[in-house]
């Protein structure tokens, strides 16, 4: 088998024949090469072939300059292979990946590169001239792609040419075709039907966190630099959403921007950023007298609610260390903080809350779950562990409907809480609940083989199959 250094001479002979071939083979070789192994997904065939299709400068898409498939086959020398099944490029082997990148005087900011030829598609007559209301089977093949991911490569690497390019794209509302593929990829309550989405130039800029442009689109003005677009969210909150804090501190310089707003589902900017774990914009956001730290979503969540949630632990302390912050707000549900983190298996989570006299570790939400009930039903066998470390926590303490933390264990199959359950004295094998399950017949009637197994060793009642 060919070692490692002897794939870096081949790779470095055939880049070698590819620079050398003869008129564009060597720009189409090379720039496929570029595309496949800095995209930020495999690219599709065709999208592959309408990006080496740009023409840099030109307001004109021209079709007649998209090369086949096969031509850009050959152009990499057996480089490149087609995943017929999926209809992606990629390159022949990881290693190459990794040749690639270890030489990085192949390509010269490629980001760069990427996002001209992008903002070059995305200004092009042909774009601009597209509607929602057109049918989606006309939308041009390399349109998702540049869409979604053009300000993912000038974020990284933004030229001059770029940065005209893209205020060019952005002196108005981003074209809302792109915006609806760019939002599809945002998790949020989107609905796909809607037709026209409102997405400003500097709510795009803010989105994707590109400092430049968004400094020269707020120089220029033009938008409302506190302007509600889609789901009410302001620039300020795509920032903090997304984590740019460089974007977040521009933003709060102008004394027109609400650092509190709230967006239509409730959630002001900190909460953007605290859900996903941004400590950097938490931090800038509470340096604001008008920023509430524990301010209510629609569904009575926190900030912290929301950090506990997804495990965002420096999110967390940071919001702990507030007065105003109280580690045991119940939202719509019955929830808190440290009953989303034992539902999601955060454990460090859990442990940062449960020093705080304020938590109780045998609180119930509505339905009269415990925290410990949560962390059995979705087989969080560390969490299990810790709070059964505690002296007031009950192990078999049931909810409403009678079900216990080993009956919701035995229900889902988690064997691994069973046995750490099965453990304790004060734990019933057979307990009912009010229709008369028990662990055994919820084992029983899903298949949990080994928990079954777990159960009868501690001598729990067979259910009668009657």
């Amino acid at each position: 088998m060919t070692n490692g250094l002897e794939l870096e001479d081949v790779y470095g002979a055939t880049i070698k024949r590819i620079k050398a071939q003869d008129g564009d083979k060597s720009r189409l070789g090379m720039t496929t090469l570029l595309w496949i192994s800095h995209a930020e997904r495999p690219p599709q065939a065709d999208e592959l072939c309408h990006a080496l299709a740009v023409q840099l400068g030109s307001t004109e898409f021209d079709v007649e300059n998209i090369p086949s498939m096969s031509t850009l086959v050959n152009c990499c020398q057996g480089l490149i292979t087609v995943d017929k099944e999926a209809s992606t490029v990629r390159l022949i082997h990881f290693t190459l990946q990794e040749y690639l990148f270890a030489h990085p005087d192949i390509f010269i900011k490629p980001h760069s590169a990427m996002a001209e030829i992008c903002l070059t598609y995305l200004n092009s007559k042909q774009v601009k001239s597209l509607s929602t209301a057109d049918s989606p089977d006309g939308y041009p093949l390399f349109l998702e792609y540049c869409s979604v991911y053009w300000g993912v490569h000038a974020k990284r690497e933004l030229s001059d040419y770029g940065k005209s390019l893209a205020l060019e794209l952005l002196k108005e509302d981003y074209n809302p075709v792109s915006a609806t593929f760019l939002l599809a990829h945002v998790d949020l309550f989107y609905d796909e039907g809607e037709p026209d989405i409102p997405f400003s130039g500097l709510h795009c800029a803010s989105f994707f966190g590109i400092v430049e442009v968004a400094a020269a689109l707020i120089e220029v003005g033009g938008s409302d630099i506190d302007g509600e677009g889609f789901y009410e969210y302001t620039p300020l909150s795509w920032a903090a959403l997304n984590g740019h804090e460089e974007v977040v501190k521009i933003l709060l310089e102008r004394g027109e921007v609400d650092p509190d707003k709230e967006n239509g589902i409730g959630k002001t900017p900190l909460a953007c950023a605290a859900e996903n774990g941004h400590e950097a914009v938490v931090k800038i956001l509470l340096e604001r007298e008008e920023v509430h730290p524990d301010a209510l979503g629609v569904f009575r969540e926190t900030p912290l609610s929301l950090a506990a949630e997804n495990g965002h632990e420096g999110v967390v302390k940071i919001l702990l260390e507030r007065e105003e912050v109280n580690p045991d707000s119940v939202d719509e549900h019955g929830g808190t903080p440290i009953l989303h983190a034992a539902a999601n298996g955060h454990e460090g989570v859990v442990k940062i809350l449960l020093e705080r006299e304020e938590v109780d570790p045998e609180q119930l939400d509505q339905w009269g779950h415990t925290l410990l009930s949560y962390a059995a039903n979705n087989g969080r066998e560390g969490i299990v562990k810790i709070l059964l470390e505690r002296e007031e926590v009950d192990p078999d303490k049931p909810d409403k409907r009678g079900r216990t933390p080993l009956s919701r264990a035995a229900k889902n199959g988690h064997e691994e809480v069973v046995k750490i359950l099965l453990e304790r004295e004060e734990v019933n094998p057979d307990s009912a609940d009010e229709d008369g399950d028990t662990p055994l017949s919820f084992a029983t009637r899903r298949g949990h083989e080994k928990v079954v197994a777990l159960l009868q060793s501690r001598k729990a009642a067979i259910p009668s199959t009657t």
